[in-house]
């Protein structure tokens, strides 16, 4: 039992280094390659586990061995775009200007539910609201509305409005994150003293968010009612 407990840690280890090493993909948006390769190592990984008979290196060597090649083919596709349209195939359009591309959907194998679910996905209920459709090389539907029947943008409303990135985590669950801090250029005495003001204690503090502008949300794990300031600012807005 011991055996087969080390080896699953071992293997369980290799596995996430592995997937960590192909990217940072969900599981509904590898590319074919990527799929074969995560379907084979899963599938290899098992060997060792189920017969303790099987060296765990015969495991390791074949995993090691695709993700390598996988990597070689995502370096060999990124330099040559013919040899990835081969491998990966290329995005179709099946509604264009509003009309239903049967062509493509035929040669796609793409049904007329399968169409209809992808657009539900997307909270489309109505064909008569798409104005173009792709299939992308996932497998992945994406969808461009009618103009007339989106939603407006600021830019349509001509309203001004300042780009920033969203908010990052800077405290969880009383710890600091020196990395997120850094990035807002932030002091932890300086965040110390926001807390100070506010009457919290950093290791009473459940989630503390921030933005470029000095906009703080505090949450304690006492389940109180949010605190949301600006650094410098001992006005509290909650």
């Amino acid at each position: 039992m011991c055996v087969i407990l080390i080896r699953s840690i071992i293997l369980y280890v290799l596995v996430i280094f592995a997937v960590r090493l192909m990217g940072k993909r969900q599981l509904g948006e590898l590319q074919p390659s990527e799929l074969v390769i995560t379907i084979l190592v899963s599938n290899i990984a098992t060997l060792p586990i189920e017969d303790v008979n099987i060296p765990v290196i015969v495991g390791v060597t074949p995993i090691l061995a695709l993700v390598c090649f996988e990597v070689m083919v995502s370096w060999i596709n990124l330099r040559f775009p013919k040899l990835r349209r081969l491998i990966s195939g290329s995005p179709k359009i099946i509604i264009r200007n509003g009309c239903i591309e049967r062509d493509i959907m035929r040669e796609l194998r793409f049904s007329v539910d399968d169409l209809l679910m992808a657009l539900r996905g997307q909270e489309i209920f109505d064909l008569s609201e798409v104005q173009c459709a792709i299939v992308e090389t996932t497998g992945s539907v994406s969808v461009m509305k009618k103009q007339l029947l989106d939603n407006p943008t600021r830019r349509d409303l001509k309203l001004s409005a300042e780009c920033s990135d969203p908010p990052v985590l800077i405290i969880s669950d009383g710890r600091f994150i020196p990395q997120a801090m850094e990035s807002l250029k932030l002091s932890r005495s300086c965040v110390e003293t926001v807390l100070k003001g506010c009457g919290i204690a950093a290791d009473d503090v459940f989630i503390m968010t921030a933005d470029s502008s000095g906009s703080c949300y505090i949450a304690d794990k006492q389940g109180t009612p949010p605190k949301i300031l600006t650094i410098g600012d001992k006005n509290d807005k909650s």
